[in-house]
This record gives C-alpha cells, structure tokens and sequence, in this order.
C-alpha cells in the first residue's frame, strides 16, 4: 500500500477531481505541516512599514460576505469547476433528457400496472431438453406388450445398434422418430384388428338364434372398439376446449388496480417530486432508460428485502451521534453532514461497532437509518433542495490497518452507491493524512466518475479555508474555522470575512447612535495576532474608554472572543488587530445590538 503513494505533495487523481492535498506530508517524513502561505514565491521583507487600514461598519455589515470575498479573489482557494448540480426542473431538461424520463415513466406505469414491483424476481429459464415425446408415451405401452406370452416379441431389438452405429447423430434420431411413428400406427392398426378379430369370432360363435347374453357380448365388444379409436383421436379437442374456458375465465375477471410504490415516502407517478427522484436515477445511469429502470426495481427490492419502514422504527441508540451529525448548510442551502472518523480512535467505541460481523451490520443499519431520515427532510419539488454536502474529517483517522473498518465503509458506499444515486452535491475531505491518499485508490474502483467529479480533498492547514469556501462562517462549527456555536449569536446571524494583509494593522469600526448593549464576537483563523478594543464617544471632548486592552492572542487559547459594551452616548466601537507575520491571516466577526440594561 505504501507503494501505491505518490512522491509529491501535490497529488491529483483526475481530471474531475478537485485535490487540496499540498501540505500532506510524506510517510517517511514527520507530520511537521508547513502553512501554503510561507510559500509565497514574494514574501515581503519582515522588516517593514505598518500599514494601517480602516475599516467601517457601513462598508462590511452592508454586504457580508460579499464584496468581501471578491475583493482579494487570488487568497481564495481556486475553484476546479469540476462539477456543477444539475436543475431538477423540467423545463430546463435538454430535450433528449426530458424524452428519456418520459420513457422511464411510461416504463414505470407499465410495471405498476402489472404489479412487477412486489412481485418476486422470476427466476432464470430453464434449458429445453431435446426429448421425443412419441417414444416416451409408447414406452409403457411396449413395456406392456413385452409382458406378453409371446417371447419373440423383443427379439429383433438388438439388431437394431450396428445398424445405427452406421449412420451420423442426426440420422439415427430421424430414424429413430420415423420407426416410433410407424410403430404408432402399427400398433393402433394391430389393436383395432385384434378387437375386430375377436368380435367376429365372438359373432361367428353365437348361434343364428341369439339369446340375450350373446346379443349383450357382441354389444361390450363394439363398445371397445368405439372406445379404443376414440382414446387415439380425442385428445387434442378436449386440450382446446380447456385452452377456450382458461381464455373466458380470464376475459370474466375484473383487471387489476396499478400497485402504489413509494421510495423516500413519495409515490412513484404521484407528482412532480416523483420525477426529481427518476432524474436522480437516470442521471447515475446516463440516461440510458432500461438501465435506470433495472436500478429502480433492483433498490425498491432491496428496500423490502432490508425492511425499511420497519428499520425507521427501530432504536438502534445514541453511541454514533458524534461520530455522523448533521449541523447548518452550505452556501447554496443543502444540508450539511459531517462524519468525525477520529472518533473510532476510542477503542471501546471501535470495539463496540466493528469487532463481529453482527455488531457491523447493526453500524450499517444504523448508518442508514441516519440517511434516510435526513433524506426525508429534503425538498424533493422540482427547484429544490434535494442533495446534502458531506464533510468528512479524517483527522486521528484509524490507520488502514483497521480492517474492519475498511470492510464496513467499503459495504456502506456499495449500497449507498446502488440505492443513494445523486444525493451528494459535494464530498469534502479534511485532514487528509498521507494514507488516506492509498486507502482512496482502493475505494475508487467502487465509485463512478460522476460521483469522483464531486470529491475535494484539503490537507490539515489548508481546510478550514476550503470549508469556508463552501459553508458561511455562520454555518460552519467552531472547531472547523467557523463562528457556529451555542450562545448568544444564532446560525441566522451572518458573519463579515475580512483578509488581514501581512504586517499591517487593521482596524474595524461600529458606529452607534443611540443607548444600546453592543455585543460582538470575532476570530482569526491562526490567531498569532495583537487584539484591542475601544469606545470612542462622538461629543468632543469627551474620553475614550478601552473595553479590551491590547493583548496578543495566541493560536492556543479560545478560538472566539466574545466581548459586549453598555453604550449610553453616541460613538463607535474600533477594533484593533495587528498581523505583525509575514503571511495573511482571515477575520472573521459579527456583532449585535440589545437594549440598554439601564432603560
């Protein structure tokens, strides 16, 4: 496995793929990360002039997270434009697209009105057998004749075998059919002159003047040869009347109603949602509609057969809730779902989940459970949230010496692969270690192109700026770079970015008219910098009073600083922060405003 890890640092898979793996170190090396920043192939000089920049409310709080972001564009983290969700409305479905759903429905309705969905798969054809039925049928009867007194009756038999060994295989079964039929007919021939014989005789026997009896044995006697002809001749009618009354039978019955199929709780043909959910599955087939309607019938009976209205019941506990959650959404308004796999490193948890092969079917089942319930919160309308961004922290990742869990992932993106098409609109990996890059090669096979297509890769310093580039600050948890977090400020409050440029003081201004509680919060992603803050009244003459003192802040104290200010004068706020590194650093901050206790 280590072999198949690349020299350098910098790895892309595909074309597709977005890759942010510049400072994964190489597994001989120590895990010591270099900041992509110090690489600035112009670093200025660390002797140099301050530079001062003001910033006021009116400029940020106007538009967060706007001009903001556009304004120092090359400090973004480049955008592949690998891949970009489709629209689930119809009328902006090209025309091919849109023919191929209507096809798939008329599929669809075809087998609900047969009831294929609940019927059971049919089982594979049999091989015909290539078999004489004449001989079969005339083979008791020989047997019959060969059990009587006559012993000659089987003597020509052997003579037959050198004659056939004479001629080529399809000859001897030619022969062999033409002699079964003479044999037919001979033996109907003998037996309707055999019973002929014997009338006669029986006739010839009986005197001219017949007494009753003799007159009652010539009548048995021509009651079975009636008999004996007709057992030859009615065979094939009495087939044909059964055929007519089977053809009546089903005409007399009342047709069956279409059978109702949901997936995801929505019927299939009820709506406009029902197609959102066929262009997920044409989609993750290229449209070709037969395969798109194989893998609908394959995941509506996988569905039955996992039992999963009764697994939506089923309390399957809380020992995983750290491990998957979801939490905010991205910036195009899908959910967000993070899975912590540094979570596996407690062993009693590990052990719990993975050591048999019962307990990892219950974390499979557990797993799904989780999605289908948040898949039940999307909006399935034609335009709306239908897919979720997946966030996956690889940090303290359980090496891939852990076969078990290997194995279980390895299962868990299989089904999700087969019975989950289109519902990720992003896969992004953080933390990415130097052994996630071989483990990847190994799952990779198992993943379509387009599902590769949506797949970002960020190494330790570098995914807190790869997640902002895709979740709000607001939105994404503290521990990840973000402002989201139990308090005072709520994931509705939005949150200003502002880049600190190297060696330079930056300072950010709140004006205020009127008493209020002024409460703020801010971070820089890195710390490493100098913080202070300060009221300065507008009537002049008045004081300025520091509300915090300037202090360095270290990048191992609190990620957020939360501050609050009782103004009772016109004024402003001025935030102080000094970058005196030579690379830039990212401010995040967002403010609000209470009645004035006093009032």
């Amino acid at each position: 496995m280590a072999e198949e890890i690349p020299n350098q640092t910098t790895t892309t898979t595909q074309e597709e793929e977005e890759v942010l793996v510049n400072d994964v170190p190489e597994p001989n090396k120590t895990e010591t990360l270099v900041p992509l920043e110090q690489k600035d192939p112009h670093p200025e000089p660390e002797k140099m002039k301050p530079v001062e920049e003001t910033v006021t409310l009116e400029t940020h709080l106007s538009k967060p997270n706007a001009d903001n972001s556009t304004t120092h564009d090359k400090d973004k983290v480049p955008d592949s434009g690998s891949f970009k969700e489709e629209s689930t409305k119809l009328s902006d479905l090209p025309d091919n697209e849109n023919k191929a759903l209507q096809d798939l429905k008329q599929l669809i309705q075809d087998a609900l009105n047969k009831h294929e969905f609940s019927s059971p798969p049919s089982p594979p054809p049999k091989e015909e057998k290539p078999t004489t039925l004449d001989a079969d049928k005339e083979q008791p009867h020989e047997e019959q004749q060969s059990s009587e007194p006559s012993t000659d009756a089987a003597a020509p038999a052997p003579a037959e075998p050198p004659q056939l060994a004479k001629t080529d295989e399809e000859e001897q079964v030619a022969t062999k059919t033409e002699e079964d039929e003479v044999e037919k007919k001979e033996e109907v021939k003998e037996t309707t002159e055999v019973v002929d014989a014997a009338a006669t005789a029986a006739a010839a026997a009986v005197p001219p003047s017949v007494d009753d009896d003799g007159a009652k044995t010539v009548e048995a006697i021509e009651e079975t040869v009636v008999a004996v002809s007709s057992s030859v001749t009615v065979t094939q009618p009495a087939e044909e009347k059964v055929s007519e009354a089977e053809k009546v039978k089903d005409e007399a019955s009342p047709p069956l109603q279409p059978e109702e199929v949901s997936i995801w709780g929505i019927p299939l043909l009820a709506d406009g949602r029902s197609d959102v959910i066929l262009l997920k599955f044409l989609r993750a087939r290229d449209f070709k509609v037969k395969d798109a309607f194989a893998m609908i019938k394959n995941t509506i009976r996988w569905r039955k057969e996992f039992k999963m209205d009764e697994l939506m019941e089923e309390n399957l506990g809380d020992d995983l809730e750290k491990v998957v959650y979801m939490n905010g959404f991205d910036k195009e308004g899908h959910p967000v779902c993070y899975n912590i796999y540094g979570e596996f490193q407690n062993k009693e948890l590990y052990k719990k989940t993975f050591s048999d092969e019962e307990k990892r079917d219950k974390f499979l089942r557990w797993r799904i459970q989780f999605l289908e319930k948040s898949i039940r919160k999307l909006d399935f309308n034609p335009g709306g949230i239908c897919t979720i961004v997946q966030v996956n922290d690889l940090k303290n990742s359980p090496g891939p010496g852990k076969w078990e869990l290997r194995q279980a992932t390895k299962q868990a993106l299989q089904l999700l692969q087969d019975n989950y098409p289109e519902f990720v609109a992003k896969q992004v990996f953080i933390n990415v270690p130097w052994w996630y890059l071989a483990v990847n090669r190994m799952i990779s096979p198992f993943l379509t192109q387009r599902t590769k297509s949506k797949f970002v890769f960020a190494g330790p310093s570098k995914s807190t700026e790869t997640l902002l580039r895709y979740i709000a600050a607001e939105q994404l948890p503290v521990k990840y770079g973000g402002l989201s977090k139990n308090g005072d400020f709520g994931n509705t409050d939005a949150v200003t970015e502002i880049t600190l440029r190297p060696a330079a003081k930056h300072t950010v201004e709140f004006p205020v008219t009127e008493k209020c509680l002024l409460s703020w919060e801010l971070r820089v992603i890195g710390w490493e910098v100098s913080y202070g803050a300060e009221f300065v009244p507008s009537t002049e003459g008045s004081y300025t009073v520091i509300v915090q003192k300037t202090r360095k802040v270290a990048s191992s104290e609190e990620p957020v600083l939360c501050n609050s200010f009782n103004i009772s004068e016109p004024g402003k706020v001025v935030l102080t922060i000094d970058n005196p590194s030579s690379k830039k650093k990212k401010l995040l901050y967002r403010l609000k405003t209470k009645p004035s206790p006093s009032d």
